[in-house]
């Protein structure tokens, strides 16, 4: 069986997909960072890292306290960790729910 000769239009059609999604070459440089990334999607939803920052709070707090001995505080700060997760879960739904809707085409 011989190889197919690919026209030269056809092996440039990346090229017009990008187009047709709106990238050019100049898009490629103009890409956010780590830092200016974080900062936009936590603009966009500030509950869910305030929720992981309440679960890691609570998980080491609870840790720290099992550790010294204390079990009714360990006890509650775990109960406090399951609460702050679940309110992560919540807020994560609710954002990418939001996202979705906001992305939906008008009716």
């Amino acid at each position: 069986m011989q190889p197919t000769k690919v026209s030269e239009e056809e092996s440039f059609d990346w090229l017009k997909v990008r187009q047709d999604i709106g990238l050019d070459r100049d898009d490629i440089s103009k890409q956010e960072g780590f830092t200016e990334k974080l900062m936009r999607r936590f603009k966009e939803n500030p509950f869910v890292p305030i929720g992981c920052l309440a679960t890691v709070g609570c998980l080491t707090l609870g840790l720290f306290s099992f550790h010294r001995g204390e079990r009714r505080m360990s006890q509650l700060m775990m109960r406090a960790r399951v609460v702050a997760q679940g309110f992560t879960v919540v807020a994560l739904v609710a954002g990418v729910s939001m996202t979705a809707i906001k992305k939906m085409p008008p009716a």
